[in-house]
């Protein structure tokens, strides 16, 4: 019999582990370890850094006995006979390679599904607001779609339901207020503004995440991070300034949406420690939170009359097909979060920052292509200066 077994480097006493065949106290077990030392017991140390292979040598015949001073005369054998020797890491390694290898397709569809929903979403969501310039009900219908979603997928265990208790609401509710306020702030800006000047504005949240974690956290960063700050910071107001179509509601719009988003990720990490509600669900419970407290700020700001007289415009200048537009910006804001979330309990906070610079790279270029978006050179030099400055900051964390 062969088994491997994987421990922690850590230090183990060679006396802890050794029992010699004649003890001065009974043995409650009648299983013995083999001596590993035939001498003085000696407070010696095993390195257990690499995986242990034991192996079965042999089983010796032995007899019962009825107390300690029988085994002390008549003698007793071990049971069984372990030796054990050090793996090679190689051996080790071999052995995990398909899992590795799985987890990083793995990972590659998650980011690929999650860029390509976004796209889509992004799309859509600006058609509709052309058509239907009202961001504050855009906003409501694509948390109600996705709280719907998620508990139809509940009650028919779809998806298994989680386990929440007050605590929980509690600790998301801060997190549910920056991400509604990041979450229309950014509506609001793609209403007035090209979908590429949105988010170019918005790759500077690492600016924001940095200001704020050291004004106002305390916090420190190496030096190449704050460096990495100058082109984010940069190539965002080259592409502010030159851009055709500047809109300042738009523009601050974003600026906000950044601000609100970072600290929406300082919540969400002090909210969800120790906490067993993650990925898809904890999407799903920040969206139903989210929605709670959108719906009464939509009806103030805009209103059912207002609703109701551009929805009537946009379907007689549109048709039907609007609709569907509506349906399809909804659904994707779900599920490309929905995804976003998952991809971050696979990974690590620093490649999900990659990750995100890269989605945003295919929205702007995609917007720019779709919507035929007019771009001055020095307008596409600041954002491709603006996008670098994000990759440079992720890397500098590293």
């Amino acid at each position: 019999m062969i088994c491997s077994l994987r421990q922690p480097g850590v230090g183990i006493s060679g006396s802890d582990l050794v029992l010699n065949r004649r003890h001065a106290t009974p043995l409650k077990s009648p299983l013995f370890l083999p001596s590993l030392s035939r001498g003085k017991a000696q407070r010696s140390l095993l390195s257990v850094e690499r995986p242990l292979h034991l192996a079965t040598l042999g089983v010796r015949k032995f007899r019962l006995v009825k107390s300690f001073e029988s085994e002390k005369n008549h003698g007793m054998n071990d049971l069984i006979k372990c030796e054990a020797y050090e793996a090679d890491r190689s051996e080790f390694e071999a052995a995990n390679a398909p899992s590795e290898a799985a987890k990083k397709v793995k990972i590659g569809i998650y980011f690929a599904t999650w860029w390509a929903l976004n796209v889509v979403f992004n799309i859509y969501n600006k058609k509709v607001l052309n058509a239907y310039p009202y961001p504050w009900l855009t906003s409501t219908l694509s948390l109600a779609c996705g709280s719907l979603m998620m508990l139809i997928s509940w009650a028919t265990r779809i998806a298994e339901a989680p386990k929440t208790d007050l605590e929980f609401w509690k600790s998301l509710l801060p997190v549910a207020v920056a991400h509604t306020i990041g979450h229309v702030a950014a509506t609001v800006s793609m209403s007035k503004v090209a979908v590429s000047f949105t988010h170019i504005i918005k790759s500077g949240e690492p600016a924001f995440s940095v200001l704020v974690s050291r004004f106002i956290l305390g916090e420190t960063f190496p030096v190449p991070v704050y460096l990495s700050l100058i082109p984010i910071i940069g190539g965002c107001a080259l592409a502010a300034v030159t851009e055709l179509n500047f809109n300042m509601t738009g523009f601050m719009g974003a600026m906000i949406s950044n601000l609100a988003f970072v600290f929406r990720n300082i919540f969400s990490k002090k909210g969800m420690k120790g906490k067993s509600v993650s990925g898809m669900n904890y999407y799903a419970c920040l969206s139903i939170l989210s929605l709670a407290l959108l719906t009464p700020f939509a009806i103030a700001v805009e209103g059912p009359q207002m609703w109701a007289a551009g929805w009537q415009t946009a379907i007689s200048q549109i048709g039907p097909q609007f609709i569907w537009w509506v349906a399809a910006q909804s659904v994707f804001y779900h599920l490309y979060n929905q995804v976003s979330y998952m991809s971050l309990d696979e990974i690590s906070p620093l490649t999900f920052s990659i990750g995100n610079t890269m989605k945003r790279i295919s929205v702007i270029v995609s917007s720019i292509i779709i919507f035929h978006t007019p771009v001055q050179p020095i307008n596409g030099l600041g954002a491709a200066i603006a996008v670098l400055g994000t990759f440079l900051y992720s890397q500098a964390k590293q």
